[in-house]
C-alpha cells in the first residue's frame, strides 16, 4: 500500500492551498498522529502497534480525501474507523486524552490559522491605508469633531489616523498570539493521567509553543478567556472599520460629495432612480463590521454565568471566536476594496473647507504668536468674524479687510490693547487659508508635509515588521509540519 501523510491527502482535496488542516476532521487526525508518535515515544504503546495504527491513520485520512465521503467531526465517531482497520489495541492511542482535551485543541488549531488569516487581511488593509495616504498626502479635506466642521487636515493626515489605529489593533493581535498558540492536548480531561504523557512533545509536533501548564486551565478555563479576548480584538477592529464607514457616509450624504468610490463593482444601480449609485461596497463594509460586533457580543452572552468546564463556549468552528475571526477578515478585505476604489475630487475638498470658518483657530493663534495678543481675546475676534460671515453669507475670504478691522477694534475695546488689527490684509488673508494653517503646523504627528512624510515612513516600517512577524509564525508553523510528518512517516516504516 502507498503510504500517504495527512499532507499529501490535504493537498489532494484543495490542489495550490497550503497543506494544512482546514477541518474539524483533519485537525483530529493531526492530532491523532501527534499523540501516536508521543505515545510510541514514551512506551505507552509499542512501536510494532504503533506502525500498525498509523497505517490505519493513514487509510482513515485517504478514504476521507474521497469525494463525497463523511469526515466525522468527532473523535468518538472517527476511532471506530480507526479500530476497524487497526483492532481494539488501536485504542491505546488514546491512553492519558479525553475529548476533554482534544475538542480545545481543535479549536486552538482551527482559531490559529482563522488568527494568522485575519493578520494577513489586516496588513492588507495597512498597506492599503497607505498607498492612498501617500497619493492624497496633500489634499486638504475638512475635518470634523462633533459632528462639525472643525479644522482643516490633509486626507494622508486624516488615512494615517486610521493606520495607526490598525496598528495598534496587529499589536494585540501579536499579543493575543502568544496567549494562544499554548496547546491543551495531554490534559486529559482536567487532571492528567497516571500514563507518562509528554505534553511539551505534544505541543511541538503540533506547532504550539509550550502547554498551556495547568491542566484543569489547558481545557476547563482558556477556551473561555481565549474566546472573549480573541472575539474582542476582532469587535475592536471592527468599530474602527464602522467608524471609518460612517466618516465616507457623512460625504454620501451630500449633494455634492468630495470623496466617492469608483463606479462599477463598488457601487450598485437603484430598481427604480436612474441617478441613484448606491455605495455597495462601502454598507457591505459597515454591515460586515455589524455582523463582527454581533458575533463578539454573542460569545460573551454564550459564556456568561456559565460553570467552568460546560461545553457553552467549546462549540465547534461554525460558533464564535473561529467563525468572528473569519467575518473579521472579510471585513478587512471588504476595507480594502472601498481604499482601492476610492475617488477624491481634491478641488471639491478643498472648497469645502474654504466655504466654512474651520481656520479660525489659526487666525487666534497668529495673534497670539505674532502680536501678543492674549488668545482669549483673539478667540473672541475670531468668534465675532465668524458671526459676521455667516450673517452676511460671506466665506473667510471674502470678508471686507475695513470689516474685519472694524470687528477688532470692538473686539480689542477694555482690554487695554490697541484698537488697531496687528496683521495687514495680506497676513490675515494667510492666516485664514487652510494651506497656511496645515503648513504652519508644528507639533508632532500634525498634518504638515514633513510630519506626513516621516509618519508615512515610520507606518511603513511597522507594516514589514508585522509582515515579517506573519511570516515567521506560518514558517513555524510549516516546521512543526515537517517534524511530525517526519515522526509519523518513520513510524509506517516499521516492520
Amino acid at each position: 500500500m502507498r503510504r500517504t501523510t495527512i499532507w499529501a491527502v490535504l493537498a489532494l482535496l484543495a490542489p495550490g492551498a497550503r497543506a494544512e488542516p482546514r477541518d474539524t476532521f483533519a485537525r483530529i487526525d493531526a492530532i491523532d498522529r501527534a499523540s501516536l508518535v508521543m505515545t510510541v515515544e514514551t512506551g505507552i504503546v509499542p512501536r510494532s502497534l504503533g506502525a500498525t495504527i498509523a497505517r490505519a491513520l493513514d487509510q482513515v485520512a485517504a478514504d476521507a480525501a474521497k469525494p463525497g465521503a463523511e469526515r466525522p467531526d468527532d473523535y468518538l465517531k472517527i476511532e471506530p474507523l480507526i479500530t476497524a482497520i487497526a483492532g481494539p489495541d488501536a485504542t491505546r492511542m488514546h491512553s492519558g486524552r479525553s475529548r476533554q482535551d482534544i475538542i480545545p485543541t481543535v479549536l486552538k488549531l482551527e482559531q490559529r490559522d482563522r488568527l494568522l488569516a485575519l493578520a494577513e487581511t489586516l496588513d492588507a488593509a495597512r498597506a492599503a491605508l497607505l498607498t492612498v495616504a501617500e497619493r492624497e498626502a496633500d489634499t486638504i479635506i475638512p475635518a470634523y469633531t462633533n459632528g462639525v466642521q472643525a479644522q482643516p487636515t490633509t486626507l494622508g493626515h486624516y488615512l494615517l489616523g486610521y493606520a495607526g489605529a490598525l496598528a495598534r489593533d496587529a499589536d494585540r493581535l501579536r499579543e493575543t498570539w502568544a496567549r494562544l498558540n499554548l496547546s491543551p492536548l495531554g490534559a486529559a480531561a482536567l487532571g492528567t493521567s497516571s500514563f507518562p504523557v509528554d505534553r511539551r512533545r505534544l505541543a511541538d509536533l503540533l506547532g504550539f509553543d509550550a502547554p498551556v501548564e495547568n491542566s484543569y486551565d489547558a481545557g476547563q478555563l482558556a477556551p473561555l478567556d481565549m474566546g472573549l479576548e480573541l472575539t474582542g480584538l476582532a469587535a475592536n477592529l471592527a468599530t474602527t472599520a464602522g467608524s471609518f464607514a460612517q466618516d465616507l457616509y457623512a460625504q454620501y450624504h451630500q449633494t455634492r460629495p468630495w470623496i466617492l468610490l469608483r463606479e462599477g463593482a463598488l457601487t450598485g444601480p437603484s430598481s427604480i432612480m436612474p441617478q441613484k449609485r448606491n455605495p455597495v461596497a462601502l454598507y457591505g463594509l459597515r454591515m460586515k463590521a455589524s455582523d463582527v460586533v454581533g458575533a463578539a457580543q454573542a460569545f460573551v452572552i454564550m459564556a456568561h454565568n456559565v460553570d467552568s468546564g460546560m461545553p457553552d463556549y467549546k462549540r465547534n468552528q461554525a460558533e464564535p471566536p473561529g467563525r468572528t475571526l473569519a467575518e473579521a477578515a472579510e471585513m478587512c478585505r471588504r476595507w480594502t476594496r472601498v481604499l482601492d476604489g476610492l475617488v477624491v475630487d481634491r478641488a471639491r475638498a478643498a472648497d469645502e473647507v474654504a466655504a466654512d470658518y474651520a481656520t479660525t483657530t489659526e487666525l487666534a493663534d497668529t495673534l497670539q504668536r505674532e502680536a501678543d495678543v492674549p488668545f482669549r481675546l483673539g478667540h473672541h475676534f475670531a468668534s465675532e468674524l465668524v458671526s459676521y460671515g455667516r450673517g452676511h453669507d460671506l466665506r473667510p475670504a471674502d470678508l471686507p479687510f475695513p470689516e474685519v478691522q472694524k470687528i477688532y477694534a470692538e473686539a480689542a475695546a477694555g482690554s487695554g490693547l490697541k484698537p488697531e488689527l496687528p496683521l495687514d490684509e495680506a497676513r490675515f488673508r494667510a492666516a485664514l487659508s487652510a494651506r497656511g494653517m496645515i503648513d504652519a503646523a508644528k507639533g508632532l504627528g500634525g498634518p504638515q508635509p514633513a510630519e506626513i512624510r516621516r509618519m508615512l515612513g515610520v507606518a511603513r516600517a511597522r507594516l514589514e515588521t508585522d509582515r515579517g512577524w506573519l511570516e515567521s509564525r506560518r514558517q513555524s508553523l510549516t516546521d512543526a509540519r515537517a517534524r511530525l510528518d517526519k515522526a509519523f512517516a518513520a513510524l509506517t516504516q516499521e516492520p
